[in-house]
C-alpha cells in the first residue's frame, strides 16, 4: 500500500469520528470536494461548513472500504458509508475519487445515488 492509499483509509475511518475540523485536515487549503449531486466546495473554510452541516444530525457513522486502489496521485475508493442520521439508519453505496497533492486531498469527487440517501431518510 502507498503512501496516499493510507491517507484516504485514515481519511475514510476518521468519518466516525464526526468532527468536521479534523475532517478539513486532510484537504489541501484550496481543496475541492465535489458531493456529485450538489455543487463543488472549494478552501478549507467552506469545507469545514459544508461538512459540518451534514455531520449535525449524523449520530454515528462507520464507512466500509469494499475496493481500494491507486494510480499515482489518484485514489479511488469503493465503499458502503453505514450512518445513522436523525435515528434513521442509511447505508448508502458510494465510490470516492481522489486526487491527492503532497499528502493532502486536492479534489474529492464523490458518486452515489441520492434517491438511496433519501428513502432512508423519509
Amino acid at each position: 500500500m502507498n503512501d496516499n492509499e493510507q491517507i484516504i483509509r485514515d481519511f475514510i475511518a476518521a468519518w466516525s469520528n464526526l468532527n468536521a475540523d479534523e475532517l478539513v485536515s486532510y484537504f489541501t487549503e484550496d481543496g475541492v470536494y465535489h458531493n456529485m449531486p450538489t455543487d463543488p466546495v472549494a478552501g478549507q473554510e467552506n469545507l469545514r461548513g459544508f461538512i459540518g452541516a451534514f455531520l449535525a444530525n449524523w449520530e454515528k457513522t462507520d464507512w466500509e472500504v469494499l475496493n481500494l486502489f491507486s494510480q499515482g496521485d489518484v485514489v479511488m475508493a469503493e465503499r458502503v458509508d453505514r450512518t445513522v442520521a436523525g435515528g434513521k439508519p442509511v447505508d448508502l453505496p458510494c465510490c470516492g475519487v481522489f486526487e491527492m497533492r503532497d499528502g493532502k486531498i486536492a479534489v474529492w469527487r464523490d458518486y452515489f445515488d441520492m434517491a438511496t440517501f433519501m428513502n432512508a431518510m423519509s
